[in-house]
C-alpha cells in the first residue's frame, strides 16, 4: 500500500492568526485536502498557540466525523499535562510525542530514546488508555537500538525526521547518505514490528525518492511545503501532487 498523506494544517492556521479573522479557514482547507484525496489531517498545538488553537481542535474532529469518517486526526506535540488533556478531549486516532522545546518554531530532532525511556514508557502508556496510536519521532540516523527502546516504550510507531534530508534541495549530493540512514532506520523499525511514518521538509521532489527506498512506508505528515505549493497550485490539485508522489494513483 502507498504511504497515506496526513496534511498539516499548522501553516494554514499560522496565516490565519496574523489577523483577527477568519481566514484562511483551517477546516474549509482541511475538508478540501480531505476530499482531494488525503488520508488525515495533522496538527501541531504549540501551548502559545501561534498557529493551531486549542479551539481548532473539535472543529477539525467534527469534520473528520461528520464527513470524512475514514480519515485520521493526528495530534503531534510534547507530552505535557496540557497536552494528555487536548488529546483526551480530541481523541485523535493517532498521537505523534516529539521533543521540542515550546520555543521552538519547528520540530528539529527525534527523541533521545536512552534517556528519556521511562518518561516516554509513563507517557504512551497515558495515551493509549485513551484509544490512540502513538508514534514517536525519531532521528534518521540508522541507530537500530534507539529504534529497539522505542518499541520497548509501548510505541506502535516511529515518525522518521526528514529535515536533514529535505535540507539538501540545494545540495543533492549530499541526499544519498542521508537516505541510507533513513533507511537503515526503517529497516530496523519494521523487523521488530513498528510501523513507518515520516516527516519534514518533505516535497513533490524529494518524496519519490524516500518511497522508493522505503517501500513500507505507512504515513507522510507534510504542512510547510505542501501548503506552500497550495499557494501556487490550490489546495486540491497540491493534494493530488502529493499523493502522487507518494506513489498513489491519483
Amino acid at each position: 500500500m502507498p504511504a497515506k498523506l496526513s496534511v498539516n494544517l499548522n501553516a494554514i492556521a499560522m496565516l490565519r492568526n496574523r489577523r483577527d479573522l477568519p481566514w484562511p479557514s483551517v477546516e474549509a482547507l482541511g475538508r478540501i485536502a480531505l476530499a482531494s484525496g488525503a488520508g488525515g489531517l495533522t496538527v501541531h498545538p504549540r501551548p502559545d498557540q501561534r498557529h493551531i488553537r486549542f479551539s481548532d481542535l473539535p472543529v477539525i474532529r467534527n469534520l473528520i466525523d461528520d464527513e470524512f469518517p475514514k480519515a485520521e486526526f493526528n495530534i503531534e506535540g510534547y507530552p505535557t499535562e496540557e497536552f494528555f488533556e487536548l488529546c483526551a478531549g480530541a481523541a485523535p486516532e493517532q498521537v505523534t510525542l516529539v521533543p521540542d522545546d515550546p520555543a521552538q518554531s519547528t520540530s528539529d530532532h527525534g527523541w533521545n530514546f536512552r534517556k528519556h525511556q521511562a518518561f516516554l514508557t509513563e507517557a504512551v502508556a497515558r495515551l493509549k488508555t485513551m484509544g490512540c496510536r502513538v508514534s514517536l519521532f525519531a532521528d534518521g540516523d540508522g541507530d537500530a537500538e534507539a529504534v529497539d527502546i522505542a518499541k520497548a516504550v509501548g510505541a506502535d510507531r516511529i515518525e522518521l525526521y526528514t529535515g536533514p534530508y529535505g535540507g539538501c534541495f540545494d545540495a543533492p549530493e549530499r541526499a544519498a547518505p542521508i537516505l541510507d540512514a533513513l533507511e537503515r532506520t526503517a529497516d530496523a523499525a519494521l523487523a521488530i514490528g513498528l510501523a513507518v511514518n515520516a516527516g519534514h521538509d518533505l516535497t513533490v521532489e524529494n518524496l519519490p525518492d524516500l518511497v522508493k527506498r522505503i517501500p513500507a512506508l505507512a504515513e507522510v505528515s507534510i504542512g510547510h511545503g505542501l501548503t506552500a505549493d497550495a499557494l501556487e497550485y490550490g489546495m486540491a490539485e497540491t493534494v493530488r501532487r502529493f499523493c502522487r508522489a507518494c506513489g498513489q494513483a491519483i
